[in-house]
């Protein structure tokens, strides 16, 4: 209904996902609609996305936070300042679904990502 008003909340989405999964790419594809070269994510970027549709504008902020194993504590720094969560999975790192799958785990047990909505894309297919 609040939609129907106009009223709508700004969305921000946290973008997680083990390292080299692709999850700079996929925002900067989002972003400037072609891909580009990335280099591998030390901290986070933060980027605001906005699509046109017929009738409004979207937006969305999303933070993209590095995915290395010594980064990934780091990560529940962002869950206070996310209220959608996306997690990216490299589907060709068969080494690594299992962890992927822990990380993600681990994720959806704390209490702050309680009730946020989930997208899990699998990426490199």
């Amino acid at each position: 209904m609040g939609a129907a008003l106009g009223l709508r909340k700004e969305t921000k989405p946290l973008m997680v996902g083990l390292d080299a999964a692709g999850k700079t790419t996929i925002l900067y594809k989002l972003r400037m609609g072609k891909v580009v070269a990335t280099i591998p994510t030390i901290g986070f970027h933060v980027e605001t996305v906005q699509y046109k549709t017929m009738r409004s504008l979207i937006s969305f902020t999303v933070y993209d936070v590095g995915g290395r194993d010594k980064i990934r504590p780091l990560w529940r720094h962002y869950y206070k300042l996310c209220n959608a969560l996306i997690f990216v999975v490299d589907c060709n790192d068969h080494d690594r679904i299992e962890d992927a799958k822990e990380q993600l785990d681990k994720m959806l047990d704390e209490e702050e990502l309680m009730g946020v909505p989930l997208l899990v894309f699998a990426n490199k297919q």
